[in-house]
């Protein structure tokens, strides 16, 4: 009569799916009908009224379980031999959102190279729903987890399409020196509605690379003063001299150092110990033996490809203080040159040579313009014209007498009229040799007058 397909799953136990109507042309007991199903089936048949029957479900349908079913009905009769007919209905059981995404492990983690390229992609998780259609589509997300006080996503980025796959990929290039693992969550949300999600934990180790070189702790490596290690010329072989300290921050076969030594001035007299470092004597130390010792030592990583680092190592092989300080007096200048201090004095000696040349030129060129002027005057007819100094006057090599102008003025201020006065010292004395007599000289005094003028000032 009527029948419901399809149910949905979260339908409850006892819910209708169909209303069967069975007939049978008999009479009486040849008439009566029972309808049957498969004992298997969740399902069961109550009769309502006559030759009319209820097919009911016997539990809770998961169609994640089983998603359809084909349920038969066999009518029988009661007669005698009882006869039959049966009919199969095909249900169909309908998807609702009840299970979340599952991931198909319990939690991740993967290895990155430092130095990463950022945008990389680094690893991937996955996580399946059960569900059908929509409720089975899957997105990710980075949770709001921290990450060395940062927030997850300024290292790591997951794509937020729907599908099987979770890429994630680096947002920025790792250091392991800085950072060697970091731990986050990723969630997986499907599309139903609601939507149910899930989440997993994901492990990010950041694997070392040889990009540190070793760095040398001791001997420090001083720019101006002098450290030496000293060594008694009583030293048996084996002496303990020093010790090269150096680290790397690396980690692993990047971090494993050795010890070789490179240059000595005596390689004869020291070695280096390959692992540990310690600079020993390999033989007796004798009189003949420079006091000044420069060892240099290199020391390597076993990266790939190594890095190394160097160290001079200065030895004074003397019994006394004194006896060093005499002979290192000028170990700092010893054959290793600065050069920035190479280059200023090949600019001072540059500036120095130019100021030399130049100042050659210049006398050289005075020299040559005062000849040419004396050879011009030599080979000249004008007549030679005497200089005289102003306020002198010749005396044919006797002397000279001053020129001299002394004035004494008197004046009112109501009155018109100015006096002044000459003085026997104010007159103008000069001298004119007479040309016909070597001894007679003739006076000549001349005189001024000043001339007074109403309101006008004074004039001479």
């Amino acid at each position: 009569m009527s029948f419901s397909s399809p149910v949905s799953e979260d339908a409850p136990s006892g819910t209708t799916v169909a209303v069967i109507n069975v007939k049978d042309s008999d009479s009486e007991k040849n008439g009566q009908i029972t309808c049957s199903i498969d004992s298997n089936l969740p399902f069961k048949i109550q009769s309502s009224l006559t030759n009319y029957y209820n097919l009911l479900s016997d539990v809770v349908f998961d169609r994640e379980t089983m998603s359809e079913y084909n349920i038969t009905i066999t009518a029988t009769d009661s007669g005698s031999p009882p006869l039959s007919s049966a009919t199969t209905l095909r249900l169909i059981i309908s998807d609702v959102n009840d299970n979340a995404p599952i991931f198909t492990k319990k939690s991740y983690s993967a290895h990155v190279a430092e130095n990463n390229e950022p945008g990389v992609s680094v690893f991937t998780v996955s996580a399946r729903d059960a569900d059908w259609n929509q409720n089975a589509r899957v997105s990710y997300l980075l949770e709001d987890t921290q990450v060395s006080g940062s927030p997850a996503s300024t290292h790591v980025s997951i794509n937020s399409e729907t599908g099987v796959l979770g890429v994630i990929h680096a947002v920025r290039s790792f250091d392991y020196e800085q950072i060697k693992d970091f731990q986050f969550r990723v969630k997986a949300q499907d599309g139903g509605s609601p939507p149910l999600s899930s989440n997993v934990s994901v492990k990010i180790l950041i694997q070392d690379q040889n990009d540190n070189a070793p760095q040398v702790l001791y001997p420090v490596q001083t720019g101006g003063s002098l450290v030496a290690e000293m060594v008694p010329r009583s030293a048996d072989v084996g002496y303990l001299v020093t010790k090269v300290v150096a680290v790397d921050v690396d980690s692993g076969q990047n971090a494993w150092l050795s010890y070789k030594l490179q240059k000595a001035t005596d390689r004869a007299l020291f070695e280096v110990g390959l692992q540990n470092g310690g600079i020993r004597t390999i033989r007796q130390v004798t009189d003949k033996d420079a006091v000044k010792q420069r060892l240099t030592v290199i020391v390597e990583d076993n990266g790939q490809p190594s890095r190394s680092a160097t160290v001079i190592v200065n030895v004074a092989v003397a019994d006394s203080f004194p006896e060093v300080l005499s002979e290192f007096t000028d170990f700092t200048h010893d054959k290793e040159y600065n050069d920035n201090l190479t280059f200023y004095l090949v600019l001072a000696l540059a500036v120095v040579s130019f100021l030399f040349i130049t100042c050659l030129v210049v006398i050289i060129s005075v020299k040559i313009y005062r000849w040419r002027q004396s050879r011009i005057l030599y080979h000249s007819n004008l007549p030679v014209i005497p200089y005289y100094p102003p306020r002198y006057s010749d005396t044919l090599g006797t002397g000279t007498l001053q020129h001299v102008y002394n004035y004494e003025v008197c004046r009112t201020t109501d009155s018109r009229k100015s006096d002044c006065k000459f003085g026997n010292a104010g007159s103008q004395n000069v001298l004119i040799m007479d040309p016909s007599s070597t001894g007679t000289m003739q006076r000549i005094q001349s005189e001024k007058s000043i001339l007074d003028e109403p309101d006008s000032p004074l004039e001479v």
